[in-house]
């Protein structure tokens, strides 16, 4: 109880306030607070952590990095083959194919010295592109320049021109998995890692 005058604790029973004399018929009792009814004031909502795109290349983006690049290596390996015919030249060309008409076919040397080099020149070039990009301060092809990727260790750091030398070869170990599973394994492997980037310890990942 509370002296309505003064405002001073009367204790119970008292008949006057003790500091000013007013009759207790005028204080007054205040009711305890009761807290307000709702969520306990302590309750905080879970602060949820926001879901962020996986930082792995997906099997489709490689893939169409993949036909980027073959486009983009078509193109070189065409020019190589033009280069075979002018060595020999054209009428000399056909005069081969035309002497393999014959009854008795043979290869000549020369044609066949056009399809060694053209074979040779072709597996320098896509190792030379593909490593040498990789390698380099964009690391990646240039299918994966334009999709955004880049080709790391499995730290996530850029590799040198033997390490990606290493993963472009390796790529023969995984052609020769039947149905193209070597390739598909980017699809479902933890960390969307095709067979030669498993073997070379490569990681293919989104640029951030």
């Amino acid at each position: 109880m509370f002296c309505s005058k003064c405002g001073t604790n009367v204790s119970d029973g008292a008949a006057f306030c003790s500091a000013c004399g007013q009759p207790t018929a005028g204080a007054t009792t205040i009711a305890p607070a009761r807290p307000a009814p709702g969520l306990p004031p302590t309750y905080a909502p879970p602060v949820l952590a926001p879901i962020l795109p996986s930082p792995y290349a997906g099997f489709w983006l490689r893939v169409v990095a993949h036909l980027i690049d073959d486009l983009l290596l078509g193109i070189g390996i065409g020019i190589l083959v033009l280069i075979g015919v002018a060595m020999v030249g054209v009428g000399s060309l056909r005069s081969m194919i035309e002497g393999m008409n014959g009854e008795d076919p043979q290869i000549p040397g020369a044609l066949i010295s056009v399809i060694i080099f053209v074979s040779l020149a072709s597996i320098l070039l896509g190792w030379l592109y593909n490593a040498g990009m990789e390698s380099s301060r964009q690391q990646g092809s240039l299918g994966k320049m334009a999709l955004g990727l880049i080709v790391t260790d499995l730290q996530g750091r850029p590799i040198g021109f033997g390490h990606a030398t290493g993963r472009y070869f390796a790529k023969i170990i995984t052609g020769l998995i039947p149905l193209g599973i070597g390739y598909a394994m980017a699809g479902f492997t933890e960390k969307k890692q095709a067979l030669h980037d498993m073997i070379a310890g490569c990681l293919v990942l989104r640029k951030t």
